[in-house]
């Protein structure tokens, strides 16, 4: 019975299985990039990002059909073009970076919608807008396993800085720590986790491994190796959990996925022990008494 609830379509799909398995490399990688997102108070930028990607996904998929190779490149380039164009304005006028990247994604997920419902149909629009994870094959594993290296060896050398930068960017900038190139380093690994995720999961859905676990994990521990590993394993958990959910429920399995993460950071909310709602109502009927 456990083995059939639990395991069974696993073993008996190899279209799961895949799934499985990119999830897990998925959240390898958006975990820890979701983390620093949140400690830097730049968990919107995340979502804007996710949706500066499509136009460039929108473009080579009209040129070059649903190709995995050409629709990443597209993505990763546009998502790029976004960074570097939100941080010129950035410098150049008295907008705030959070102004800039929201304006660029708004243009940028116009932009792309308007390509593919021009140039496609609904169920590519669906299709690039919600991903298909259970459609995720070897090539797509190659490069989704890829991402997660990459940025798991990235993180591993700016993880100094980025800390540092999460909670005193003024003495980076007066000890000459590389501030500024640790954070465009930064916002290239978060490009690049979402073009990953879009693979999966689609534009509209791929922020969400990155930012859910993130915010719970934050209502759980105080000392940041705490917070990736309970990010990390979130994420991971929400990535099996949901493939079941789908697969036994007949449910989309992108959204059973982002759904899970969704209930484990309402529960977090709810039973944190740093924040957490019955955390806060306790302390205050102890000190009431």
């Amino acid at each position: 019975m456990l083995y059939d609830l639990f395991w069974q379509p696993f073993a008996d799909f190899a279209f799961m299985r895949h799934a499985l398995v990119g999830c897990l490399a998925l959240a390898l990688g958006c975990a820890p990039i979701g983390l620093f997102l949140v400690l830097r108070r730049m968990s919107l930028m995340g979502d804007a990002m996710s949706h500066a990607i499509l136009p460039g996904a929108a473009i080579a998929f009209i040129a070059f059909g649903l190709s995995l190779t050409a629709m990443s490149l597209g993505g990763l380039l546009a998502g790029l073009v976004v960074v570097l164009a939100a941080g010129a304005v950035t410098r150049s006028t008295q907008l705030k970076e959070d102004a800039s990247f929201a304006a660029f994604y708004l243009v940028s997920l116009a932009s792309g919608v308007l390509l593919v419902s021009k140039w496609g149909n609904n169920v590519d629009l669906m299709h690039i807008l919600f991903g298909s994870v259970l459609a995720v094959d070897d090539m797509a594993l190659c490069f989704l396993a890829g991402v997660a290296s990459i940025t798991v060896l990235t993180l591993a050398v700016l993880y100094r800085a980025l800390v540092v930068e999460s909670f005193d960017p003024e003495f980076l900038r007066a000890t000459g720590g590389g501030g500024a190139w640790a954070h465009f380093g930064f916002l290239i690994l978060v490009v690049l986790n979402l073009v990953a995720g879009f693979q999966a999961l689609g534009t509209l859905m791929a922020v969400g491994l990155m930012m859910l676990p993130a915010a719970s994990a934050r209502l759980w521990a105080r000392e940041l190796p705490a917070m990736l590993a309970i990010a990390l394993g979130i994420a991971l958990l929400s990535a099996y959990i949901g493939l079941l959910l789908s697969y036994h429920a007949d449910l989309p399995s992108g959204p059973a996925i982002i759904l899970t993460a969704g209930l484990a950071y309402f529960a977090s909310l709810g039973l944190g022990r740093h924040g957490g709602l019955l955390g806060r109502w306790l302390r205050g009927r102890h000190l009431e008494a």
